[in-house]
């Protein structure tokens, strides 16, 4: 008599199988990686773009209800306590305080002769830069 035994297949992955699988999410982290990281970069450079706008925003209501804006030297912490002397300061005009810029760095503020400009400075937190270093400011 000849016994007939079967064979159950095998369950699991082969070590090759494993390996082309570990190739392909390698593969396909070195392509998707730094496009996502890219992306988040430029997200830190839109987000003080949007928050230089609104303390520009913040700034005009200041200037309509004291007649001008803050000088320097109160810089843009009048928009949250009012400064010494000034009369028709109606604020605060930022709710939370005023915001560090997405890097961490607190925003310049200039008030040259009634032009304002506010500034960040980027990543790097130095003066001009390329890319994410790049300085972003209210004025073209």
């Amino acid at each position: 008599m000849v016994s007939i035994v079967k064979r159950r297949p095998s369950s699991g992955f082969t070590l090759i199988e494993l390996l082309v699988v570990l190739a392909i999410l390698t593969l396909l982290a070195g392509l998707v990686g730094p496009r996502v990281l890219g992306q988040l970069g430029g997200a830190k450079s839109k987000t003080a773009a949007v928050q230089i706008a609104d303390l520009d925003k913040s700034l005009e209501l200041f200037k309509l209800d004291v007649g001008r804006y803050p000088s320097s030297d109160e810089g843009l912490e009048a928009l949250v306590k009012k400064p010494g002397s000034v009369s028709g300061w109606n604020g605060p005009y930022l709710k939370g305080g005023v915001p560090s810029d997405p890097w961490g760095h607190p925003y310049r503020y200039v008030n040259a002769s009634g032009r304002i400009e506010i500034i960040s400075l980027g990543a790097d937190g130095a003066l001009g830069g390329d890319g994410e270093n790049a300085d972003i400011r209210n004025t073209p």
